[in-house]
């Protein structure tokens, strides 16, 4: 697995979502290479902060002028 094919897999491998070959090979690289050692554990440490921060939600208007933004950028 080359680091591009990593990279592509972490989401994968974190929901276990991953045959046993894969699984193997993802795990191999990820004890070889520091660079997606250091990838991965972003990953997880933004999933555990974002996994602590409170729901909050859009006014009703904000929201609508919002979406009605990106419909505009998608009409242009």
């Amino acid at each position: 697995m080359n680091c591009g094919d990593f990279v592509d897999s972490v989401t994968a491998f974190l929901d276990g979502a991953m045959d046993e070959a894969t699984e193997l090979r993802f795990l191999t690289h990820l004890t070889t290479c520091g660079d997606c050692e250091t990838c991965f554990d972003q990953f997880r440490q933004t999933i555990t902060i974002l996994g602590e921060l409170p729901e909050e939600r859009l006014a009703t208007a904000a929201r609508d002028q919002l979406l009605g933004a990106f419909g505009a950028l998608r009409r242009d």
